[in-house]
């Protein structure tokens, strides 16, 4: 038995030696820092294992393959890759590395939607971002909103200028549904919390004053102040008389230069000429023109005028209003005004 043992003992130390060298390389293979660089790799739908690692290991991100398919295997995650386009860090591990692909941490891009933009910029911005599988190119307003579930509804000011991170190979029509439905969720909210004696008899009114408010002002502060202005002037059923709403009724015709006729435009947006609401909003506001709005300051103010540094002068007869258009809009030269012909002009 001796003499067995002497001649199995050298064949066993010679077995143990590669199987000992084999593990501390495989340890050494999956946690020693990987150097992938700074640039994507795109696991395809259906894309095996193999073939993924193979990719790994041709642009080196990898020493080689087996290690990371035995690692794959062992772990019992061999099947559970996620499709989608990677960025790995540098000093990454293989282990770390299955475990993002594992999870699907894919790359991520943002998609910035701008508070006071319109419908038109919005598709814009989605035609313009990288990485989106575009799908709503040569549709009309009316067939997105159709794609979404919407049918027949007007889409400014439906959808809530956020940022969206989304991964390669999304839609543009997700981001669309997901504003959405962002919009819709942040209207309820304020509605259901809304001050009360509002002069609204829907949410859909609310949220075409938002866009007016949207577009007059930049200030967050002076949102709410704006929101009761306009608030107290359709309580008295006095004329809102905004600029926003005449530019967007002339849309295209608009040069960027509003002048006196165009305030006499007879458009469905043009609030000098037409009492109450214009029929759809404007532009897509933002939460603090909606809780602006939902949330007035109290104020018993019928009109502002800007003083051109962004901020506004508001004011509550029109003496006092007209004595703010002389002094910041025309430069200390009055000019005579009429009370059947007065600047009511918000901006």
């Amino acid at each position: 038995m001796f003499a067995v043992m002497a001649k199995i003992k050298p064949l066993l130390i010679a077995l143990a030696l590669p199987i000992a060298a084999g593990g501390l390389y495989l340890l050494w293979a999956w946690w020693h820092p990987l150097h992938p660089g700074d640039e994507t790799y795109t696991l395809r739908p259906g894309m095996s294992l193999r073939a993924f690692a193979q990719e790994l290991r041709a642009r080196r991100a990898i020493p080689e393959t087996s290690s990371f398919v035995l690692l794959a295997y062992l772990s019992g995650h061999a099947r559970d890759f996620k499709a989608g386009e990677y960025r790995f860090r540098d000093g990454i591990a293989e282990t770390e590395l299955l475990d993002q692909v594992v999870a699907g941490r894919v790359v991520e891009y943002p998609l910035i939607l701008v508070e006071g933009w319109t419908f038109r910029q919005f598709l814009q911005a989605l035609a313009n971002a990288p990485k989106l599988n575009h799908t709503l190119a040569g549709l009309t307003p009316a067939q997105i909103m159709e794609r979404l579930g919407r049918p027949g509804e007007h889409p400014e000011g439906r959808f809530y200028p956020d940022t969206y991170n989304y991964s390669s190979g999304h839609t543009d029509l997700t981001i669309l549904a997901r504003a959405y439905n962002k919009m819709q969720t942040r209207l309820r909210q304020e509605w259901d919390g809304r001050a009360a004696d509002l002069p609204f008899k829907s949410p859909d009114a609310a949220l075409i004053l938002a866009s007016i408010v949207e577009k007059e002002t930049g200030r967050p502060e002076e949102r709410p102040l704006i929101a009761g202005v306009f608030i107290n002037r359709l309580r008295k059923h006095i004329r809102l008389q905004t600029d926003p709403t005449v530019i967007y009724g002339l849309g295209e015709k608009f040069d960027g230069n509003l002048r006196l006729r165009d305030l006499k435009a007879d458009t469905p947006y043009n609030t000098y000429i037409r009492a109450g609401l214009p029929p759809t909003p404007i532009a897509m506001p933002g939460g603090e023109a909606l809780r602006a709005v939902l949330h007035p300051a109290v104020t018993r103010a019928l009109y502002f005028v800007s003083r051109g540094d962004g901020s506004h002068v508001f004011s509550e007869t029109l003496h006092d209003h007209n004595d703010a258009v002389i002094k910041y809009q025309l430069r200390g030269k009055p000019r005579a005004f009429s009370s059947n012909a007065a600047p009511e002009r918000n901006r």
